[in-house]
């Protein structure tokens, strides 16, 4: 879908962040925002809530975190800008999609998401989008603004807690894998054997990064 908007309410506050968009174009019946997928990859991953203050910049920004870490982007986004400009790139924000969550909320934190992702391609920043499912409902919306063939990434963390989430995972893995047959999988957290095997089927390259949590849990056990 070719871009159709234009902010509105001229001379007022942009309290929904029209900016973000003012260029973007818009995929499916709820309008998300597409983002444009870089080639590159990254060696890394850097939670946001260490990139404000890590020195090493080799490595590409993620926001697998709890929200009340990360909204603060979406608050303040500019102020943020330069300290994600000094990274290799960017996975877009992980905004929470959860089972029992009303489909509009879904909607609304699938957008912003993309909105960011939109944004920082507007700012020359590598761009690579995360994928985040709630239930069976989103599972189209979760790829809604995001290009085929390309590289994603997805997290794990929070969804392999009992029996029911990570069947749920596992079908919205091979959903996302059949709907955008991507060349590479950037994957946050632990993953199943099953999830490998599924990527392999489609000759699917996958990257696979520690999270901080599993990283830390290991140091304890030790």
């Amino acid at each position: 879908m070719k871009n159709s908007y234009s902010p509105y309410g001229t001379g007022r506050k942009d309290v929904f962040h029209a900016f973000m968009v003012q260029n973007a174009n818009f995929d499916g019946k709820d309008e998300i925002p597409c983002v444009n997928t870089t080639d590159k990859f990254p060696k890394r991953l850097v939670p946001f809530s260490k990139a404000i203050s890590e020195t090493n910049h080799t490595g590409f920004v993620v926001f697998y975190e709890n929200d009340e870490k990360i909204e603060r982007l979406w608050n303040t986004p500019q102020k943020y800008l330069p300290i994600l400009k000094r990274f290799d790139g960017v996975v877009t924000p992980d905004y929470s999609l959860y089972c029992d969550m009303p489909y509009a909320m879904q909607v609304w934190n699938t957008y912003r998401g993309k909105a960011v992702g939109a944004w920082l391609n507007d700012n020359d920043i590598p761009v690579i989008p995360n994928i985040r499912w709630g239930d069976e409902r989103s599972l189209d919306l979760a790829c809604m603004g995001v290009e085929k063939g390309k590289t994603i990434a997805i997290s794990s963390h929070g969804c392999i807690k009992s029996m029911e989430y990570k069947q749920l995972f596992t079908r919205g893995f091979d959903y996302v894998v059949q709907k955008l047959a991507p060349k590479r999988i950037i994957v946050y957290g632990r993953a199943s054997e099953r999830l490998f095997c599924i990527a392999r089927l489609y000759g699917i390259e996958v990257m696979s990064f520690e999270s901080d949590f599993g990283l830390s849990h290991k140091k304890e056990v030790v």
